[in-house]
């Protein structure tokens, strides 16, 4: 990648140039805004350092803000940095709020200006790799779809893929299948793609929920009763097993199921075979088995409250479904998707500035599920479609800033005394996480810590953050 130095003065772009090229870059050089995008279109330019004045005479930086502008309609993630005058400063400031990742005054600071360079294009880089990451994740996500059944399942994030790649792999062969996870994740999502995807689709997809049912209904619901078996019954009822005959049989909530209710699982999950309810035939089914527990079932037997037997007749295949705070980059996607499936025709839904930011910093202890039920609500009472932050009504104990360190003390003018290693390991894990959030806009990433700049570039200097050689000073 290549630095553009754009300015109309020949000693500024010589002094640059030499600058940059002692110091191991490959600095370009553009006199005019003109020859400077042309550039941009033509070559690998990782970074812009950008006069704000191109005429002679010229001091309200009009030219500067219209090659911005012109730079970030062509590339709107490629940093952009401000030289300026006295009379030009407030302009750059306002550019910084478009997207321009800082300014320096002139006559400039050598070292500083190399210590921001390197940073800009190590995360010019860092983004292009992202980028790289989310096109091949797209490709193997629609790859996946072509592929399979995916039952309308929302996802972007590698985890997701991951375990969606895993159930369509095992779907075919009838294994019983486990399906981990905490509530409202998505473990009966899955379990349809289990279905869906194996040699029994177009056969009965059965459900039952395992831990709902009392014992003394446990074996009328799963085996079926023959009419007058019991006070009440006056027809035959077929169970659950028996309606599932040559297709998929889902046991959700199976942690909750009585010890009662384990050991009459266990036999038919053995041999297949059952009697209903005050019946003496034996009957045989032909069923693949997937179940479904937010229970931690392996603490349980060491309890004693769920047989070890039954368990392992069970997970022949475990498949953890994560929870939404462990993949939140999917709340984006399943957000509009769900937004789509709630708005009417003639009245869209859409998320008004900060209501994003509010889903993205919630912790979702009730998964996808209540995401939905959020949305769902807030498209009750927003008012002309926009839904705000407001309308989602999440409560704000269960809100964090995820994405943001905690604020780092303002730097003392005086020395500042030395640290731990692991503070100061902390400390430069913070700035880093800063500049990625801002793009390496030094002001942004200050401001959001409450440092000056110039306490800002002090900590990172402490701290050896330097991505390439630096001036002495």
């Amino acid at each position: 990648m290549q630095i553009l130095i754009v300015d109309d003065q020949p000693a500024i772009r010589n002094a640059l140039e030499l600058l940059f090229e002692v110091h191991g870059y490959a600095p370009i050089l553009a006199s005019t805004p003109e020859e400077a995008l042309a550039l941009i279109r033509s070559e690998d330019i990782g970074l812009v350092i950008q006069d704000m004045n191109f005429a002679e005479g010229e001091s309200s930086g009009a030219g500067g803000v219209a090659l911005f502008r012109a730079i970030h309609a062509l590339d709107p993630e490629l940093p952009v940095l401000l030289m300026t005058a006295w009379t030009s400063l407030e302009t750059a400031v306002e550019l910084i709020r478009e997207g321009a990742s800082d300014y320096f005054q002139k006559p400039w600071d050598d070292a500083k200006l190399l210590f921001t360079t390197a940073n800009l294009l190590r995360l010019r880089e860092l983004s292009r790799e992202q980028t790289r990451l989310r096109a091949r994740g797209e490709r193997a996500r629609r790859a996946l779809a072509a592929r399979h059944d995916l039952c309308g399942l929302v996802y972007v994030s590698d985890v997701m893929h991951e375990l969606v790649s895993i159930a369509v792999k095992v779907a075919p062969s009838d294994a019983p299948v486990m399906i981990t996870g905490p509530n409202g994740s998505g473990k009966e999502k899955l379990a349809e793609i289990i279905c869906n995807n194996s040699r029994r689709r177009g056969k009965p997809f059965v459900k039952i929920n395992a831990g709902a049912l009392p014992d003394q209904l446990l074996e009328a619901e799963l085996f079926g009763a023959e009419a007058g078996a019991f006070t009440g019954s006056n027809k035959l009822r077929i169970g659950r097993f028996e309606a599932a005959d040559g297709g998929t049989l889902f046991l959700d909530e199976l942690g909750n199921l009585s010890a009662n209710g384990q050991m009459k699982l266990l036999r038919v999950v053995q041999t297949g075979e059952f009697e209903r309810l005050g019946s003496n035939t034996t009957r045989k089914v032909d069923v693949r088995l997937v179940s479904a527990t937010n229970a931690d079932l392996p603490r349980a037997i060491q309890a004693g409250t769920f047989r070890e037997d039954l368990y392992f007749r069970l997970n022949v295949v475990e498949l953890h479904v994560p929870a939404l705070l462990e993949r939140s980059e999917d709340v984006g996607p399943l957000s509009e998707s769900f937004l789509a499936e709630l708005s009417g025709a003639e009245a869209p839904l859409s998320l008004a500035e900060g209501a994003m930011a509010a889903l993205l910093a919630y912790e979702w202890p009730g998964n996808v599920r209540e995401l939905h039920n959020r949305l769902q609500r807030a498209s009750l009472v927003c008012s002309n479609g926009q839904i705000r932050a407001a309308d989602l009504a999440l409560p704000q104990a269960e809100r964090r800033p995820r994405d943001l360190p905690s604020a780092i003390p303002p730097a003392s003018s005086t020395t500042e005394r030395p640290r731990g290693a692991s503070a100061a390991g902390g400390e430069r894990e913070q700035i880093e996480e800063a500049l990625a959030r801002a793009h390496g806009v030094v002001a942004k990433a200050a401001a959001e810590l409450g440092l000056s700049r110039q306490a800002f570039y002090r900590r990172m200097e402490r701290l050896g953050l330097t991505f390439e050689r630096r001036l002495k000073e």
